[in-house]
């Protein structure tokens, strides 16, 4: 039996034999399937991106920020102020390795299309969805400090 993940569609191109139907399996949010089938299936992940170095104009730092997120509207909250930033989204990838590479790439690749400060990444925090939720249950999780989009910290 072929799977397909949660959001994807089934193609409908020629490795069906003769009017064969592919049956589709749903996966509830945060199942797993068992060990040895989709273990490379993607995982949400919660990321925190920090960023600090020289200080910058603030107007300069938030349209760069809001560039960003225009460029790239995964992104759900940017904070700032003039010689620091924290970024935070949520990524979609097979492993913490993966999401964390990703991450780390992210101010460098798009520092000269959004125009962002050449600041270093000082912090990256990346958790899991359940353990995003957890804390959050718990009173003392990764809460939007701020409503989603671009604000001063």
């Amino acid at each position: 039996m072929r799977r397909v993940r949660p959001g994807t569609t089934a193609s409908r191109g020629g490795d069906r034999a003769g009017g064969e139907e592919r049956a589709l399996t749903a996966v509830a949010a945060g199942d797993r399937f068992p060990a040895g089938e989709g273990d490379d299936l993607p995982r949400l992940w919660h990321v925190t991106l920090s960023v600090s170095g020289a200080p910058a104009p603030v107007t300069e730092v938030r349209r760069a920020l809001e560039q960003l997120a225009h460029d790239h509207p995964f992104l759900l909250t940017s904070r700032y102020a003039e010689d620091h930033a924290e970024i935070r989204y949520w990524e979609e990838a097979r492993d913490l390795h993966d999401a964390a590479a990703v991450a780390l790439r992210l101010w460098g690749e798009h520092r000269q299309t959004a125009g962002l400060p050449p600041w270093e990444i000082v912090g990256l925090e990346v958790i899991d969805r359940p353990t995003y939720h957890q804390r959050v249950a718990a009173g003392y999780g990764p809460v939007l400090a701020t409503p989603v989009g671009v604000h001063p910290f």
